[in-house]
């Protein structure tokens, strides 16, 4: 198997389980936070998505972006479904971009994010984006918990 191609899956499976706890969230409890400070379970959907977007801009251009817009921002929060079907074309575009990439540029090329604190090869920050998607499936697990809904299994 190609580097590419071991990213993709990983990234493949994180967002298989990501959606199978996106839609285990009981529809009244989407807006549901626990505590004041937190994102809500829908705003954690979409932070997820939107992140991924932001994502795959800093690879494109090497480096961390100043920016607040994308896609998402002119839309209201409405359903997973609804988030997950806008996020769909990104999301593909995204899969490609990592597709295409060498095993030289993910092993050599840098994605400059000295503002945030590193500088890392664009494999490396591949798995990050993996593994933030997967920081907040776990933290989504723990609000299902909280709210005593049940748990999708996600080790199938």
């Amino acid at each position: 198997m190609q580097t590419n191609e071991l990213l993709i899956l990983n990234l493949e499976e994180v967002r298989r389980r990501s959606i199978k706890i996106w839609r285990g969230i009981p529809v009244d409890k989407l807006d549901w936070k626990p505590d004041t400070k937190a994102m809500s379970c829908n705003e954690m959907v979409r932070h997820v998505l939107k992140g991924e977007w932001a994502y795959m801009q800093m690879l494109r251009h090497g480096a961390s972006l100043d920016t607040e817009d994308s896609p998402f921002k002119p839309h209201p929060l409405k359903d997973v479904e609804t988030e997950i079907v806008r996020a769909e074309p990104f999301r593909n575009e995204f899969l490609q971009l990592v597709r295409n990439y060498s095993h030289a540029e993910l092993t050599y090329k840098n994605i400059d994010r000295s503002d945030v604190g590193y500088v890392r090869t664009y494999g490396d920050f591949i798995l990050r984006i993996a593994y933030h998607e997967s920081i907040h499936a776990g933290q989504l697990l723990g609000y299902l918990r909280q709210l005593n809904a049940p748990r999708p299994n996600i080790w199938d």
